[in-house]
C-alpha cells in the first residue's frame, strides 16, 4: 500500500513545517449525504447527475492522484474502497462524513434550515470502518441558542469518546450559524470563540485532525490560525461562483495560515473538475497565482473541446462579496 500523503503532510506540519508543499486539498464527493436527487447536480439535458456518474467522478479524481482526502458517504465509500479496493494503490486518503446534522438536510420542500442546527448521524463508526476509512468529518454548528448548542456539544463528546476508544480519527467541521442569532458584526467572534472554547478540553486521541470552517476573511483567519499551532486550520468551500471565487478564495485562506481546503460543489459543479483540481494544485504549491490559474483552467477548457459556463473576461472577475471586500 503507498504512503498516503495526508498523513506524511500533516506529520509535517506538526513539527512546524508550514510550507505550502504540505497543504492539504480534499475533493468533498459527500454531497448525497445532503441534497437528495439533484444533489450532484444536472445532466446538459437537465436530467439529475445519478449516483453511478457521481461515483465515476470518484474514481477519476482518485486515479488522477492529486488531491490528498477523498470524503464520500459511506455507501459510496463501501463501494469504492472496500469493493473496489481504489485507495490500495493510491496516495489518497478515504474519508466519510460522520454526521448529517440537520442544516445540511436540503431535501426540496423542506424548511429545516430556519430552526437552529440539531446533531444527528445517519452513519456509525463501526460502518465507516467497516467500509474502508479510518477517517470521518464530524460537523457542528453554534447558534447562540442554549438547547441546540448543549444538545451538539453534547453529541460530539460521545462521537469523540467514541471515536477514541476505536482508534478513529476524524477532521471537525464548524459552519457558521444557519439562524440568526448573533450580529453579522460579530460572527466571525463568535464562531472563533466557540470553537477554540470546545476544544480546549479536548486532549489526546479525542482531538480533531484539523479544522473545517467558512472563511470569514483575512482577520478572522488569522486570529484563528495563529492562537493555537497545534490546531491545523482548512476552509470549506461553500457555492460555486465564479473559477476566480474559488481560486482566491484558497489563496487567500492559505496567506493568511489555513493549511488545508475542502472544496465540494467548487469542484463537482466546474467544466473539467480534474482540470479544475489541477490548478487548485498548483495554487496551493505557489507555483501559480488565482488570475493565472484562471487563464490556464480556460486554456485547458480550449484544448479539450469543453465549452466554458462563463466567458474568460467574466470568469476572472471575483463575485463572492466576501472576497471582494477582504481579498488580499
Amino acid at each position: 500500500m503507498k504512503i498516503k500523503s495526508l498523513q506524511t503532510k500533516l506529520d509535517a506540519i506538526r513539527s512546524g513545517d508550514r510550507s505550502q508543499k504540505n497543504f492539504i486539498i480534499a475533493d468533498a464527493k459527500d454531497v448525497d449525504m445532503a441534497g437528495g436527487i439533484f444533489a450532484a447536480g444536472k445532466n446538459p439535458d437537465g436530467s439529475p447527475v445519478t449516483m453511478v456518474q457521481y461515483r465515476q467522478r470518484i474514481r477519476d479524481v482518485i486515479e488522477q492522484g492529486i488531491v490528498d482526502i477523498m470524503l464520500m458517504s459511506a455507501s459510496n465509500l463501501e463501494i469504492i474502497a472496500k469493493q473496489e479496493k481504489l485507495f490500495e494503490n493510491s496516495t489518497i486518503t478515504p474519508a466519510a462524513r460522520g454526521n448529517d446534522t440537520t442544516d445540511i438536510w436540503l431535501a426540496r420542500g423542506s424548511s429545516y434550515l430556519k430552526t437552529p442546527s440539531r446533531p444527528f448521524s445517519t452513519a456509525s463508526i463501526d460502518s465507516i470502518q467497516q467500509a474502508g476509512a479510518n477517517l470521518a468529518l464530524y460537523s457542528m454548528t453554534f447558534n447562540n441558542n442554549f438547547e441546540s448548542d448543549y444538545e451538539t456539544l453534547s453529541a460530539y463528546k460521545r462521537f469523540r469518546q467514541e471515536a477514541a476508544a476505536k482508534g478513529f480519527t476524524y477532521f471537525l467541521e464548524v459552519f457558521n450559524p444557519n439562524v440568526q442569532g448573533v450580529s453579522p458584526m460579530g460572527l466571525s467572534d463568535f464562531v472563533n470563540d466557540n470553537i477554540v472554547r470546545a476544544l480546549a478540553g479536548v486532549a489526546g486521541a479525542e482531538r480533531p485532525q484539523f479544522l473545517k470552517v467558512a472563511y470569514n476573511g483575512p482577520k478572522a483567519m488569522e486570529q484563528l490560525c495563529s492562537y493555537d499551532p497545534n490546531i491545523i486550520v482548512g476552509i470549506l468551500g461553500g457555492g460555486s461562483g465564479t473559477t476566480m471565487d474559488a481560486f482566491s478564495l484558497l489563496y487567500d485562506a492559505q496567506k493568511y495560515g489555513a493549511m488545508v481546503a475542502l472544496f465540494g460543489r467548487k469542484i463537482n459543479n466546474s467544466e473539467s473538475p480534474l482540470d479544475f483540481i489541477y490548478c487548485l494544485r498548483l495554487i496551493a504549491d505557489g507555483e501559480i497565482k488565482p488570475l493565472e490559474a484562471v487563464k490556464l483552467y480556460h486554456d485547458r477548457l480550449k484544448t479539450a473541446g469543453i465549452k466554458p459556463i462563463r466567458p474568460i473576461m467574466r470568469d476572472t472577475q471575483v463575485s463572492s462579496n466576501l472576497l471582494k471586500n477582504y481579498g488580499g
